[in-house]
């Protein structure tokens, strides 16, 4: 099942060393920063759809911005290859600090790009630029951050320290939908659309410089090895085979959730239910809020009753709930529906998605876990993730039904549990 990778251990006591709060935020900004560019997409994606994608139909102009916002994932798996490589043979800081820059000029991107009707056809070739650098970046930051936090942690707290960073991911969306919050009710309704929306994107790029910053004394945890690039690359594609396919299955699930229940939230609101932008918006600041409360929980209970529980904790009720939550927002559309539908899908979320990154990293020895975690990682994300609101949009328009998301997400939610049905729990058991 798996092939002998050799690695040179770094000093113990340095690795489990614990860690204070300016490391975790270090390791985590990169990850924090995607989700909030992310978010803030989702929330103008109607928006950005008028400004670069010409259609007539509303809805083809949703589904036009939507496809762009997917195409960044595409070039996930290329980014997991190419800096989860980097991570495990030159170190864990070069390749962060690397997805670093690669994030600043992708948000550099959407802030100074020109309209449709300003360059014609070139408008949405620069948006689809930018997305694709981004998702490069993330594509190597998820796996070079998540395997440093893990690293700091002994056996039975890397479920704690492996919630840092969902718990930025969500400070980071909620910081993206006050924002949006913040420009939709303040600014009227031209100039948030021929400038308001860019601003989110320009404050993003003042956050890299103090990444940057404290990511320099930040100790690397990565192993001392010296072999050639792209080796880890090939002993996991010759080696861990089946943990590549149950880590993906593992992520379906988690992913497909996170972006239809966080970011696909303020888009149903305004196009299906037909209700204002700020009450999506509302309803996504409290979905964020419940994330930041309670992954460090997550984390701790993965961490005393194992992954796997965990993780089947969230998914079932998911499964179970989530076509219902959808028919209970259709049927009675006011902001009271919108906020407890947020809450108990976001509850369920956090049990979903923090113990499955855990796991996930735990999969792989130290030589090749940024590179194992990164392929898994976007391989599930780039697909079920970047396209989930893509998806969920088109099946409304293909079904008619206003509750097909609801569906998409069942579907991967049992791929998951086949995953889970394939992997053995990781809990409380030596890492390397």
């Amino acid at each position: 099942m798996s092939t002998p990778v050799s690695t040179a251990m770094p000093d113990t006591a340095a690795t489990r060393q614990p860690i204070g709060a300016k490391a975790i935020a270090a390791i985590t900004i990169g990850s924090g920063l995607e989700f909030y560019d992310f978010s803030v997409y989702s929330f103008f994606a109607t928006l950005i759809g008028r400004q670069f994608f010409p259609v007539e139909s509303t809805l083809g102009q949703l589904l036009l911005s939507l496809a762009t916002f997917g195409v960044g994932f595409g070039m996930r798996p290329i980014g997991g290859l190419v800096l989860g490589a980097y991570a495990d043979r030159v170190g864990r800081k070069p390749a962060m600090m690397l997805t670093l820059w690669l994030m600043a000029l992708g948000s550099l991107l959407f802030t100074i790009a020109p309209t449709y009707a300003q360059i014609g056809v070139f408008a949405p070739l620069i948006i689809v630029l930018a997305r694709l650098i981004q998702g490069f970046a993330i594509g190597g930051e998820v796996g070079a951050s998540t395997a440093m936090l893990m690293e700091h942690a002994d056996d039975r707290s890397r479920g704690f320290y492996g919630s840092w960073q969902l718990f930025s991911q969500g400070l980071s969306f909620l910081l993206g939908a006050l924002v949006a919050l913040a420009l939709s009710s303040s600014l009227p309704p031209e100039a948030l659309e021929s400038w308001g929306w860019r601003v989110p994107f320009a404050l993003g790029m003042l956050v890299i410089p103090v990444g940057i910053y404290i990511r320099r004394h930040l100790k690397e945890t990565a192993a001392e090895q010296g072999h050639e690039a792209f080796s880890s690359v090939r002993v996991i594609f010759t080696g861990y085979r089946r943990l590549i396919v149950t880590g993906v299955l593992l992520v379906i699930g988690s992913t497909a959730s996170s972006y239809i229940v966080l970011d696909y939230m303020t888009n149903y609101t305004v196009t299906v239910l037909h209700l204002p932008m700020t009450m999506g918006t509302t309803a996504a600041c409290l979905g964020a809020l419940v994330q930041i409360s309670l992954s460090i929980w997550a984390g701790r209970l993965s961490d005393r009753i194992g992954r796997r529980r965990t993780i089947a904790l969230g998914s079932i009720p998911m499964l179970l709930l989530i076509y219902p939550a959808f028919m209970l927002m259709n049927q009675f559309p006011t902001l009271g529906m919108l906020l407890a539908v947020s809450l108990v899908t976001t509850l369920l979320l956090v049990l979903i998605t923090v113990p499955t990154l855990v796991l996930v990293t735990e999969l792989f020895p130290r030589a090749i876990r940024a590179t194992g975690l990164s392929i898994i990682y976007c391989l599930g994300v780039s697909v079920f993730g970047g396209f989930a609101q893509f998806f969920a949009t088109g099946l409304i328009g293909l079904t008619g039904n206003n509750n097909a998301p609801a569906l998409y997400v069942m579907a991967c939610l049992c791929l998951t549990l086949i995953g889970l049905a394939m992997v053995k729990e990781t809990a409380g058991k030596p890492l390397d």
